[in-house]
């Protein structure tokens, strides 16, 4: 229970922090969300500006204090204001939400078990030919920018071969359904963007846990388990794989980040309508509202993973509560 009450204080902590940063930092910027968006257009009247001041609900001469209080319960209750367009950005990131998770939480997840697995396998294996081959490949591969490797894919997937669409979520004129050709168009769609951060993200784990299982294999109880003549595929998985992958449950969810950046990239390249597209187009759009909501989502996102991480090696590991 103090592990978990430690863990849920830190959780909020730096959630506070993440709140407060998100409302410093457009208050320390010159102007304010409709000034930001009026500054695309020319001869913007006064009439103008406050029209969209009352919109966005920019109030110039409140205290900031009283406008701190306000900002967090709004965020507490869901309310994050509304986009350049008039729509509420909690509705425009609910809406584009289902997509980035179906691209990038899946691929993310393929990701970290091709990358684990193949660490597990060369560590057990090391000095053979496939630890000489599979490890550098797969990092040497994590090294190229993740839009040349979309760029790439759509050059021989989508133009030359033909075989998978160039960008977009499903087919124009398609009626949404649950119909299994619905699914299949939209699979079909987002096979070259998961693919592309599926050969990027992959490799980053391999070279960690190929040391953290080269590390476990030399414990007692991998050695105890070897004198008891266990089959040597359990103990690789059951004994060193379990313990030797731990450290990587944290640093998976970090990934998140980092994964949620390249995705914008990849959206945008693909015309994929999730948030990081969502996010690129608030950027252009001068959008704030909107890109302190995404921004905010990001934080969230991150600190939830990392807390569910911590919380499942516990679970694993009983000696780290003691820590």
């Amino acid at each position: 229970m103090r592990y978990l009450t430690r863990r849920l204080g830190l959780f909020v902590l730096t959630l506070w922090a993440a709140l407060t940063v998100n409302f410093i930092i457009p208050r320390v910027m010159p102007g304010n969300e409709a000034s930001a968006v009026l500054g695309t257009f020319h001869n913007a009247n006064p009439a103008a500006l406050r029209a969209l001041e009352i919109q966005f609900g920019v109030n110039v001469h409140q205290n900031v204090l009283v406008s701190y209080f306000q900002y967090l319960g709004n965020c507490l209750t869901g309310q994050f204001g509304v986009t350049a367009q008039g729509v509420p950005v909690f509705t425009e990131i609910a809406s584009k939400l289902p997509w980035t998770l179906g691209l990038v939480g899946v691929t993310t997840v393929i990701a970290f078990l091709i990358g684990t697995l193949a660490g597990v396998v060369s560590a057990w294996y090391r000095g053979g030919w496939l630890d000489g081959i599979l490890p550098p490949f797969l990092f040497i591969v994590s090294t190229v920018p993740v839009f040349f490797v979309g760029l790439l894919l759509i050059y021989v997937f989508a133009v030359k071969l033909n075989w998978l669409p160039l960008g977009g979520n499903y087919t124009i004129g398609t009626t949404p359904s649950l119909s299994l050709s619905f699914i299949w168009d939209v699979l079909k769609h987002a096979i070259l963007p998961g693919l592309s951060l599926v050969i990027v993200t992959a490799g980053l784990w391999v070279y960690s846990m190929r040391n953290n299982m080269i590390t476990t294999i030399s414990e007692d109880y991998v050695k105890t388990g070897r004198a008891k003549g266990l089959a040597s595929r359990r103990i690789m998985f059951d004994y060193a794989g379990r313990n030797a992958i731990l450290p990587n449950l944290t640093g998976f969810a970090m990934q998140l980040g980092y994964v949620l950046g390249g995705a914008i990239v990849i959206e945008y390249l693909f015309s994929y309508p999730g948030l990081g597209y969502l996010f690129y187009t608030a950027t252009t759009d001068h959008d704030l509202p909107l890109m302190q909501g995404l921004f905010l989502f990001y934080t969230v996102a991150v600190l939830v993973c990392v807390l569910i991480a911590d919380l499942l090696t516990a679970v694993l590991d009983p000696r780290t509560r003691e820590a």
